[in-house]
Formats: structure tokens, C-alpha cells, sequence
């Protein structure tokens, strides 16, 4: 797709894809309908079950088949190395910040010509090998009816804490089908019809932190009250993660359904965990997660912060769910060279370091030659950061780290 440059042309492009979407809807609405045949009930949903994508999805059709990134998710190693940069589609954007002006995150992540547009921002801007579908991994909780809100300056807050077993079977109760997921696909396929031959990469929040989120009631450092919650009821939080499990797959699966070429699944929050807490509290939920997808044959990645000591219960995660094609995401603190020896045989995703984005460009040059030069020890590799974009990001910095990722 065209790569842009300019805030202004935003506005003007923004309108031209409010205008094309009667025919983009026209579209969507047969292939939602067929979706809809078959609705989501979370308590009794089978997360293996899976079916072909649809004839004119991005990945059956050929848009996307032989893009950059899905070859290196697939384990290839394309003739340019593929780049793309988690939180690309956010606050370091001056035409982020233009259109989200007076508009709330979670109502901007629900109004699909605006997460479309969003969306569109850094691949234009930027000419990144994917768009990362612009939500929330608070998203499928909202839909599903639980109170939740996106605080300035704090980050997801409940309505309540969910810490006892009635707690627990009141919040499990809530169901989540097709019909509240209609934005969701909506903008999706108002996103894919413009990327083109880019792909687009759908994402949700794995089962541990949005159950960690729940369990604390808002952001926590040390996620006590989860881990309490972990060991003292161990019924009760099976019960949760696995509904948190189920919510995060049927998110998950409408952004495929709808167009996505590749997923993501983020477990910000995982770092927390010992090796023990994670692999018999969290990983299966996790697995359930990516299970809703596996049938459709997209690849997918698993990424977590501060889980260098996870990295192969993670790469275990992926194989149990049964997603053939995977990658895993490391994070700035563990070398690609070392993930690679952890991770024989597996694709890597990662892991420049954001701090240095606003280092001096040779300082930055230099670190990123390094991470590609590391990252050749994987099968394949798709460079990114070790997290997410820092607001305060100069732009023309991260075009730049495109410019010399495919130069190499």
C-alpha cells in the first residue's frame, strides 16, 4: 500500500475510507452472516473446533500468502526481512492523536471506521510489513458486559474486583457471540480491504492477564491478589482463566474470520510468574486460547515481557494448542542468539530494545544490526521491538528502522 508521510493526508484518506465503506460492508455482511450461523456460547464452546477460512480471505485468495512476515512466520527466511513495531498504532503519531481527539479508547477501539483508520496509520506512514490491528485487549471483556474502563494515565479499571467464587460464577455467567462481535469484524474488513498485499495481524490478551486484571481491579505491579487467588481457590481460578481463555479465542477468531492473516496472543503480565506457577496454572488456559484459531491454519505468535525463563513453556503453548506455524516474541531483555539456542527449530520475533529509539541514531543503528545479526541463529526471524512504542517516540526514528531493516 501507499506509504505516507504527512498528518493532513490522514484526515483526507480517513474520509475516503468513510466513504468506500457501504461497499466494504456490503462485502462483510455475507461473510458475517455466515459466521453468525454458529454463535459463540463460552460455556460450552469447543476451542479445538475450527473450519476453512472463506475463499476471499487474504491468506486462501494469495494477498497475503507469500507476504514477508507470513513466510518468516512460517519458518522461511523472505528476501527482506520483515518489520513491524507493537503499539506501532498509537500516541507517537501526530494523525493518531488528530483523530482521537474527545474519543475514549475503548470507544475508539469499537468504532470501526476509526480502528480501521488508526490502524492504517503507521503502514502508510511508515511501510511496516503489517498493520497490528488496532483494540484493546480489554475489548472482548467489554463486549462480553463487564464494566471496565480505560483510566488516563492508569489503564484498565473494573467496575469490581473478581476475588471470591461467586464473584467468580457471576462473572463466568456472561456469554460473548457473534452479534457483539460485529465491530470487530466490521473493522477488520474495512482494514484488510485497504492493506492489500500487507497483512494484518489480529491480537488478543492472554487468559493470565486479563484474569490478573480482573482478580486486581485495575493495574498491579506484583499481581498478589492473582496469585493468591492462584493457590488459596484453585477451582475457582480454573474456572476463570478458562473463561478469560474463551473470551480472548472467540476475539480472536472473528478478527480471522474477518480478514486477519496472522495473530498475536500478548501475556503482559506472565513475567511475573515462576516456571512452576506458569506451566500448571496458566499455560493450559493459554493453549485454549490459541485453540480457537488453530483450526483455520493462521500463524501465530506468543509474546510475553519479562518471560525469558518461559520462552519454551510459551514455544509448548503454541505446539499443544496445535498451531502448526509459530513464532515466538522475546523481549529486549534476552538476547535473540540465546532465545534461539532456548528455541531450536522456531521463529523468533523481536527485540529492540524501545529505550534506545530515542538514543542517537548510530547508538541505535548499531543496536539494531546487532539484534538481526543474533536473530539470524533462528530459523527465521521478523524484527520488532522488545515491547511496545513509547509515546514520546520521534516517527521519523521508527521509519528509519524500516528503512534499514530492508536495506539488510
Amino acid at each position: 500500500m501507499d506509504r505516507r508521510s504527512s498528518a493532513s493526508r490522514s484526515s483526507s484518506r480517513w474520509e475516503a475510507v468513510r466513504e468506500r465503506r457501504t461497499t466494504v460492508l456490503r462485502l462483510y455482511g455475507v461473510a458475517c452472516r455466515k459466521a453468525q450461523s454458529v454463535s459463540v456460547n463460552l460455556a460450552t464452546l469447543a476451542p479445538s473446533a475450527g473450519a476453512a477460512l472463506p475463499a476471499d480471505h487474504p491468506l486462501v485468495d494469495g494477498r497475503t500468502a507469500t507476504a514477508p512476515l507470513i513466510r518468516a512466520l512460517r519458518g522461511d527466511r523472505p528476501e527482506r526481512l520483515p518489520v513491524w513495531f507493537m503499539r506501532q498504532a498509537g500516541r507517537s503519531l501526530p494523525e493518531y492523536r488528530e483523530v482521537r481527539q474527545g474519543i475514549g479508547m475503548l470507544d475508539s477501539c469499537l468504532r470501526p471506521d476509526l480502528a480501521s483508520e488508526i490502524t492504517l496509520q503507521p503502514v502508510r506512514r511508515h511501510g511496516v510489513d503489517a498493520g497490528i490491528f488496532f483494540s484493546d485487549i480489554m475489548v472482548p471483556l467489554k463486549l462480553a458486559g463487564v464494566g471496565v474502563d480505560i483510566a488516563p494515565g492508569v489503564g484498565p479499571v473494573m467496575d469490581q474486583p473478581y476475588r471470591t467464587a461467586d464473584d467468580v460464577e457471576r462473572l463466568v455467567a456472561a456469554t460473548l457471540d457473534d452479534d457483539a462481535l460485529a465491530p470487530v469484524r466490521e473493522a477488520v474488513a474495512l482494514t484488510v480491504a485497504e492493506l492489500g498485499t500487507t497483512p494484518l495481524i489480529g491480537f488478543g490478551g492472554a487468559p493470565f492477564t486479563l484474569a490478573a486484571y480482573l482478580v486486581e481491579g485495575r493495574p498491579s505491579r506484583d499481581h498478589l491478589a492473582a496469585r493468591t487467588m492462584m493457590h488459596g481457590a484453585p477451582e475457582t481460578w480454573s474456572r476463570l482463566v478458562s473463561w478469560t481463555a474463551d473470551i480472548t479465542g472467540a476475539f480472536l477468531r472473528a478478527q480471522v474470520e474477518a480478514g486477519a492473516s496472522a495473530v498475536q496472543l500478548f501475556d503482559s503480565w506472565a513475567g511475573s510468574l515462576s516456571q512452576a506457577d506458569y506451566t500448571g496454572r496458566v499455560a493450559g488456559a493459554s493453549a485454549r486460547a490459541l485453540a480457537h484459531v488453530a483450526g483455520l491454519g493462521v500463524p501465530a505468535i506468543h509474546f510475553g515481557t519479562g518471560t525469558g525463563h518461559l520462552l519454551g513453556a510459551m514455544r509448548d503453548v503454541l505446539a499443544s494448542a496445535g498451531v502448526a506455524k509459530h513464532a515466538v516474541g522475546v523481549d529486549y531483555r534476552t538476547p535473540l542468539d540465546e532465545a534461539a539456542e532456548a528455541l531450536p527449530g522456531v521463529p523468533l520475533q523481536g527485540n529492540v530494545d524501545p529505550a534506545l529509539l530515542a538514543a542517537p541514531w548510530p547508538v541505535l543503528e548499531a543496536h539494531v544490526r546487532d539484534v538481526v545479526a543474533r536473530g539470524a541463529a533462528a530459523p527465521a526471524h521478523v524484527l520488532n521491538l522488545g515491547h511496545g512504542v513509547p509515546p514520546e517516540t520521534d516517527p521519523a526514528v521508527l521509519t528509519r528502522v524500516v528503512e534499514l531493516a530492508h536495506s539488510l
